[in-house]
């Protein structure tokens, strides 16, 4: 469907073929086996010679409808799916990482993502260099050491830091390593790593994919080769897509561009109004003029994406007081979703980590993450506002 616009192509794509019965949206399918009379054909079909499903943990169509939308929306080769975002970075990166194996990757990925780095793949004998995000030229240099995988993230989680994914993919691939970008927070509406180079994308579908908060899932689009063998690792270790989720997923879908392209001027205009305000220490949006990486993610970037994230005076005392306060705001370990979602970040994308491993990423106690929903902008700001004015209150009454 590429002749199709984005907005067509979200509501469209990858749905046609898993129609039935007349229906004009994907069933649900929930068998876990498919059934063949014809033992020669099911021979054919589970050895991929023809088109078909055998058995849930490998493949369903619902599913697949799913993997076929991503696929299209990225501009990709293929896809394959995940029952979470975590398990489409785990999956991804234990299929191509061994020991003895060397990944370079930023200090600013997800908490997750950083506690497989630190944690997991060094037990397994893999070697990892965590570069500074905006470093470029280190992360040039450890590239040119050797590495088997690069693996970025941008705008990163929570900070909203940029990386240049062209110059990075370029580097990536001139030295033999696999190229892998993590583009939730950017979704395919404002950026798309695979034109500018990279081998593969990921999505924690759970957030602005779906975009309900109630549906988790992942997924990875990319070349046919690389996707094939993430996909053989997945179907082996059972981190499979459910069909109901998956459903929930591909409607959230047809909604997407008109979702993203509201949280992108509703963050715009909130990261700006956050600046008026004298508990606000620091606002961190690709948006803003003065972010260090503005100018690179006006080059790759469409749209700067509905995550912002500000630091308050006071650290985690102001944030105790302010986030109450707030009306329009789910509280919640969560982003993307069509609801505005606060928290900070000792208690959301970094709560697996310690005060002193958060400090070592840039991240203070007293940041608060901001998900813009797609509620009226006025409502978003007068909220902020009351807020403030209730906690500037009991400030002055404790003195």
């Amino acid at each position: 469907m590429k002749q199709a616009k984005f907005a067509t192509r979200s509501i469209w794509a990858g749905e046609k073929e898993q129609l039935a019965f007349g229906a004009t949206q994907v069933p649900v399918v929930h068998s876990v086996s498919f059934g063949y009379d014809n033992m020669d054909e099911w021979y054919e079909v589970a050895i991929g010679n023809k088109k078909g499903h055998i058995y849930g943990r490998n493949t369903n169509p619902t599913v697949e409808a799913f993997e076929n939308k991503i696929r299209d929306l990225e501009g990709a080769e293929a896809a394959t799916s995940f029952s979470t975002g975590m398990a489409a970075i785990s999956n991804t990166l234990s299929t191509f990482l061994a020991p003895g194996d060397r990944v370079v990757s930023i200090k600013d990925t997800y908490g997750g993502t950083n506690k497989i780095f630190t944690e997991f793949l060094p037990r397994m004998n893999v070697e990892v260099e965590l570069c500074e995000t905006a470093d470029h030229d280190t992360i040039e240099a450890e590239v040119e050491k050797g590495c088997k995988v690069l693996y970025l993230e941008t705008p990163t989680n929570p900070t909203v830091k940029i990386t240049d994914i062209e110059r990075m993919a370029k580097i990536g691939k001139a030295h033999g390593a696999i190229v892998i970008v993590d583009n939730t927070f950017a979704t395919p509406v404002n950026q798309n790593p695979i034109d500018l180079g990279v081998d593969l994308v990921i999505h924690s579908a759970t957030k602005f994919l779906g975009g309900h908060a109630d549906a988790l899932g992942g997924a990875l689009v990319g070349t046919k080769e690389l996707v094939e063998k993430v996909y053989h690792y997945r179907e082996i270790n059972g981190a499979t897509l459910d069909p109901m989720a998956a459903y929930l997923l591909l409607r959230g879908m047809k909604t997407l561009k008109l979702r993203i392209d509201q949280q992108n001027k509703n963050a715009q205009e909130i990261a700006e109004y956050l600046k008026t305000f004298d508990l606000v220490e620091d606002v961190f949006y690709p948006g803003l003029e003065e972010h260090k990486n503005h100018d690179i993610a006006k080059k790759q970037m469409r749209g700067f994406g509905g995550m912002l994230s500000f630091a308050v005076k006071g650290g985690v005392e102001t944030v105790r007081d302010f986030l109450p306060e707030l009306q329009f705001a789910n509280r919640a370990a969560n982003l993307g979703a069509v609801e505005t979602i606060v928290g900070p970040s000792r208690t959301t994308s970094h709560v697996e980590c310690t005060p002193e491993e958060r400090a070592a990423m840039g991240i203070p106690e007293g940041l608060i993450r901001y998900s813009a929903g797609i509620e009226d902008i006025e409502d978003l700001k007068a909220d902020l506002k009351q807020a403030f004015a209730k906690v500037e209150e009991k400030a002055s009454q404790k003195s």
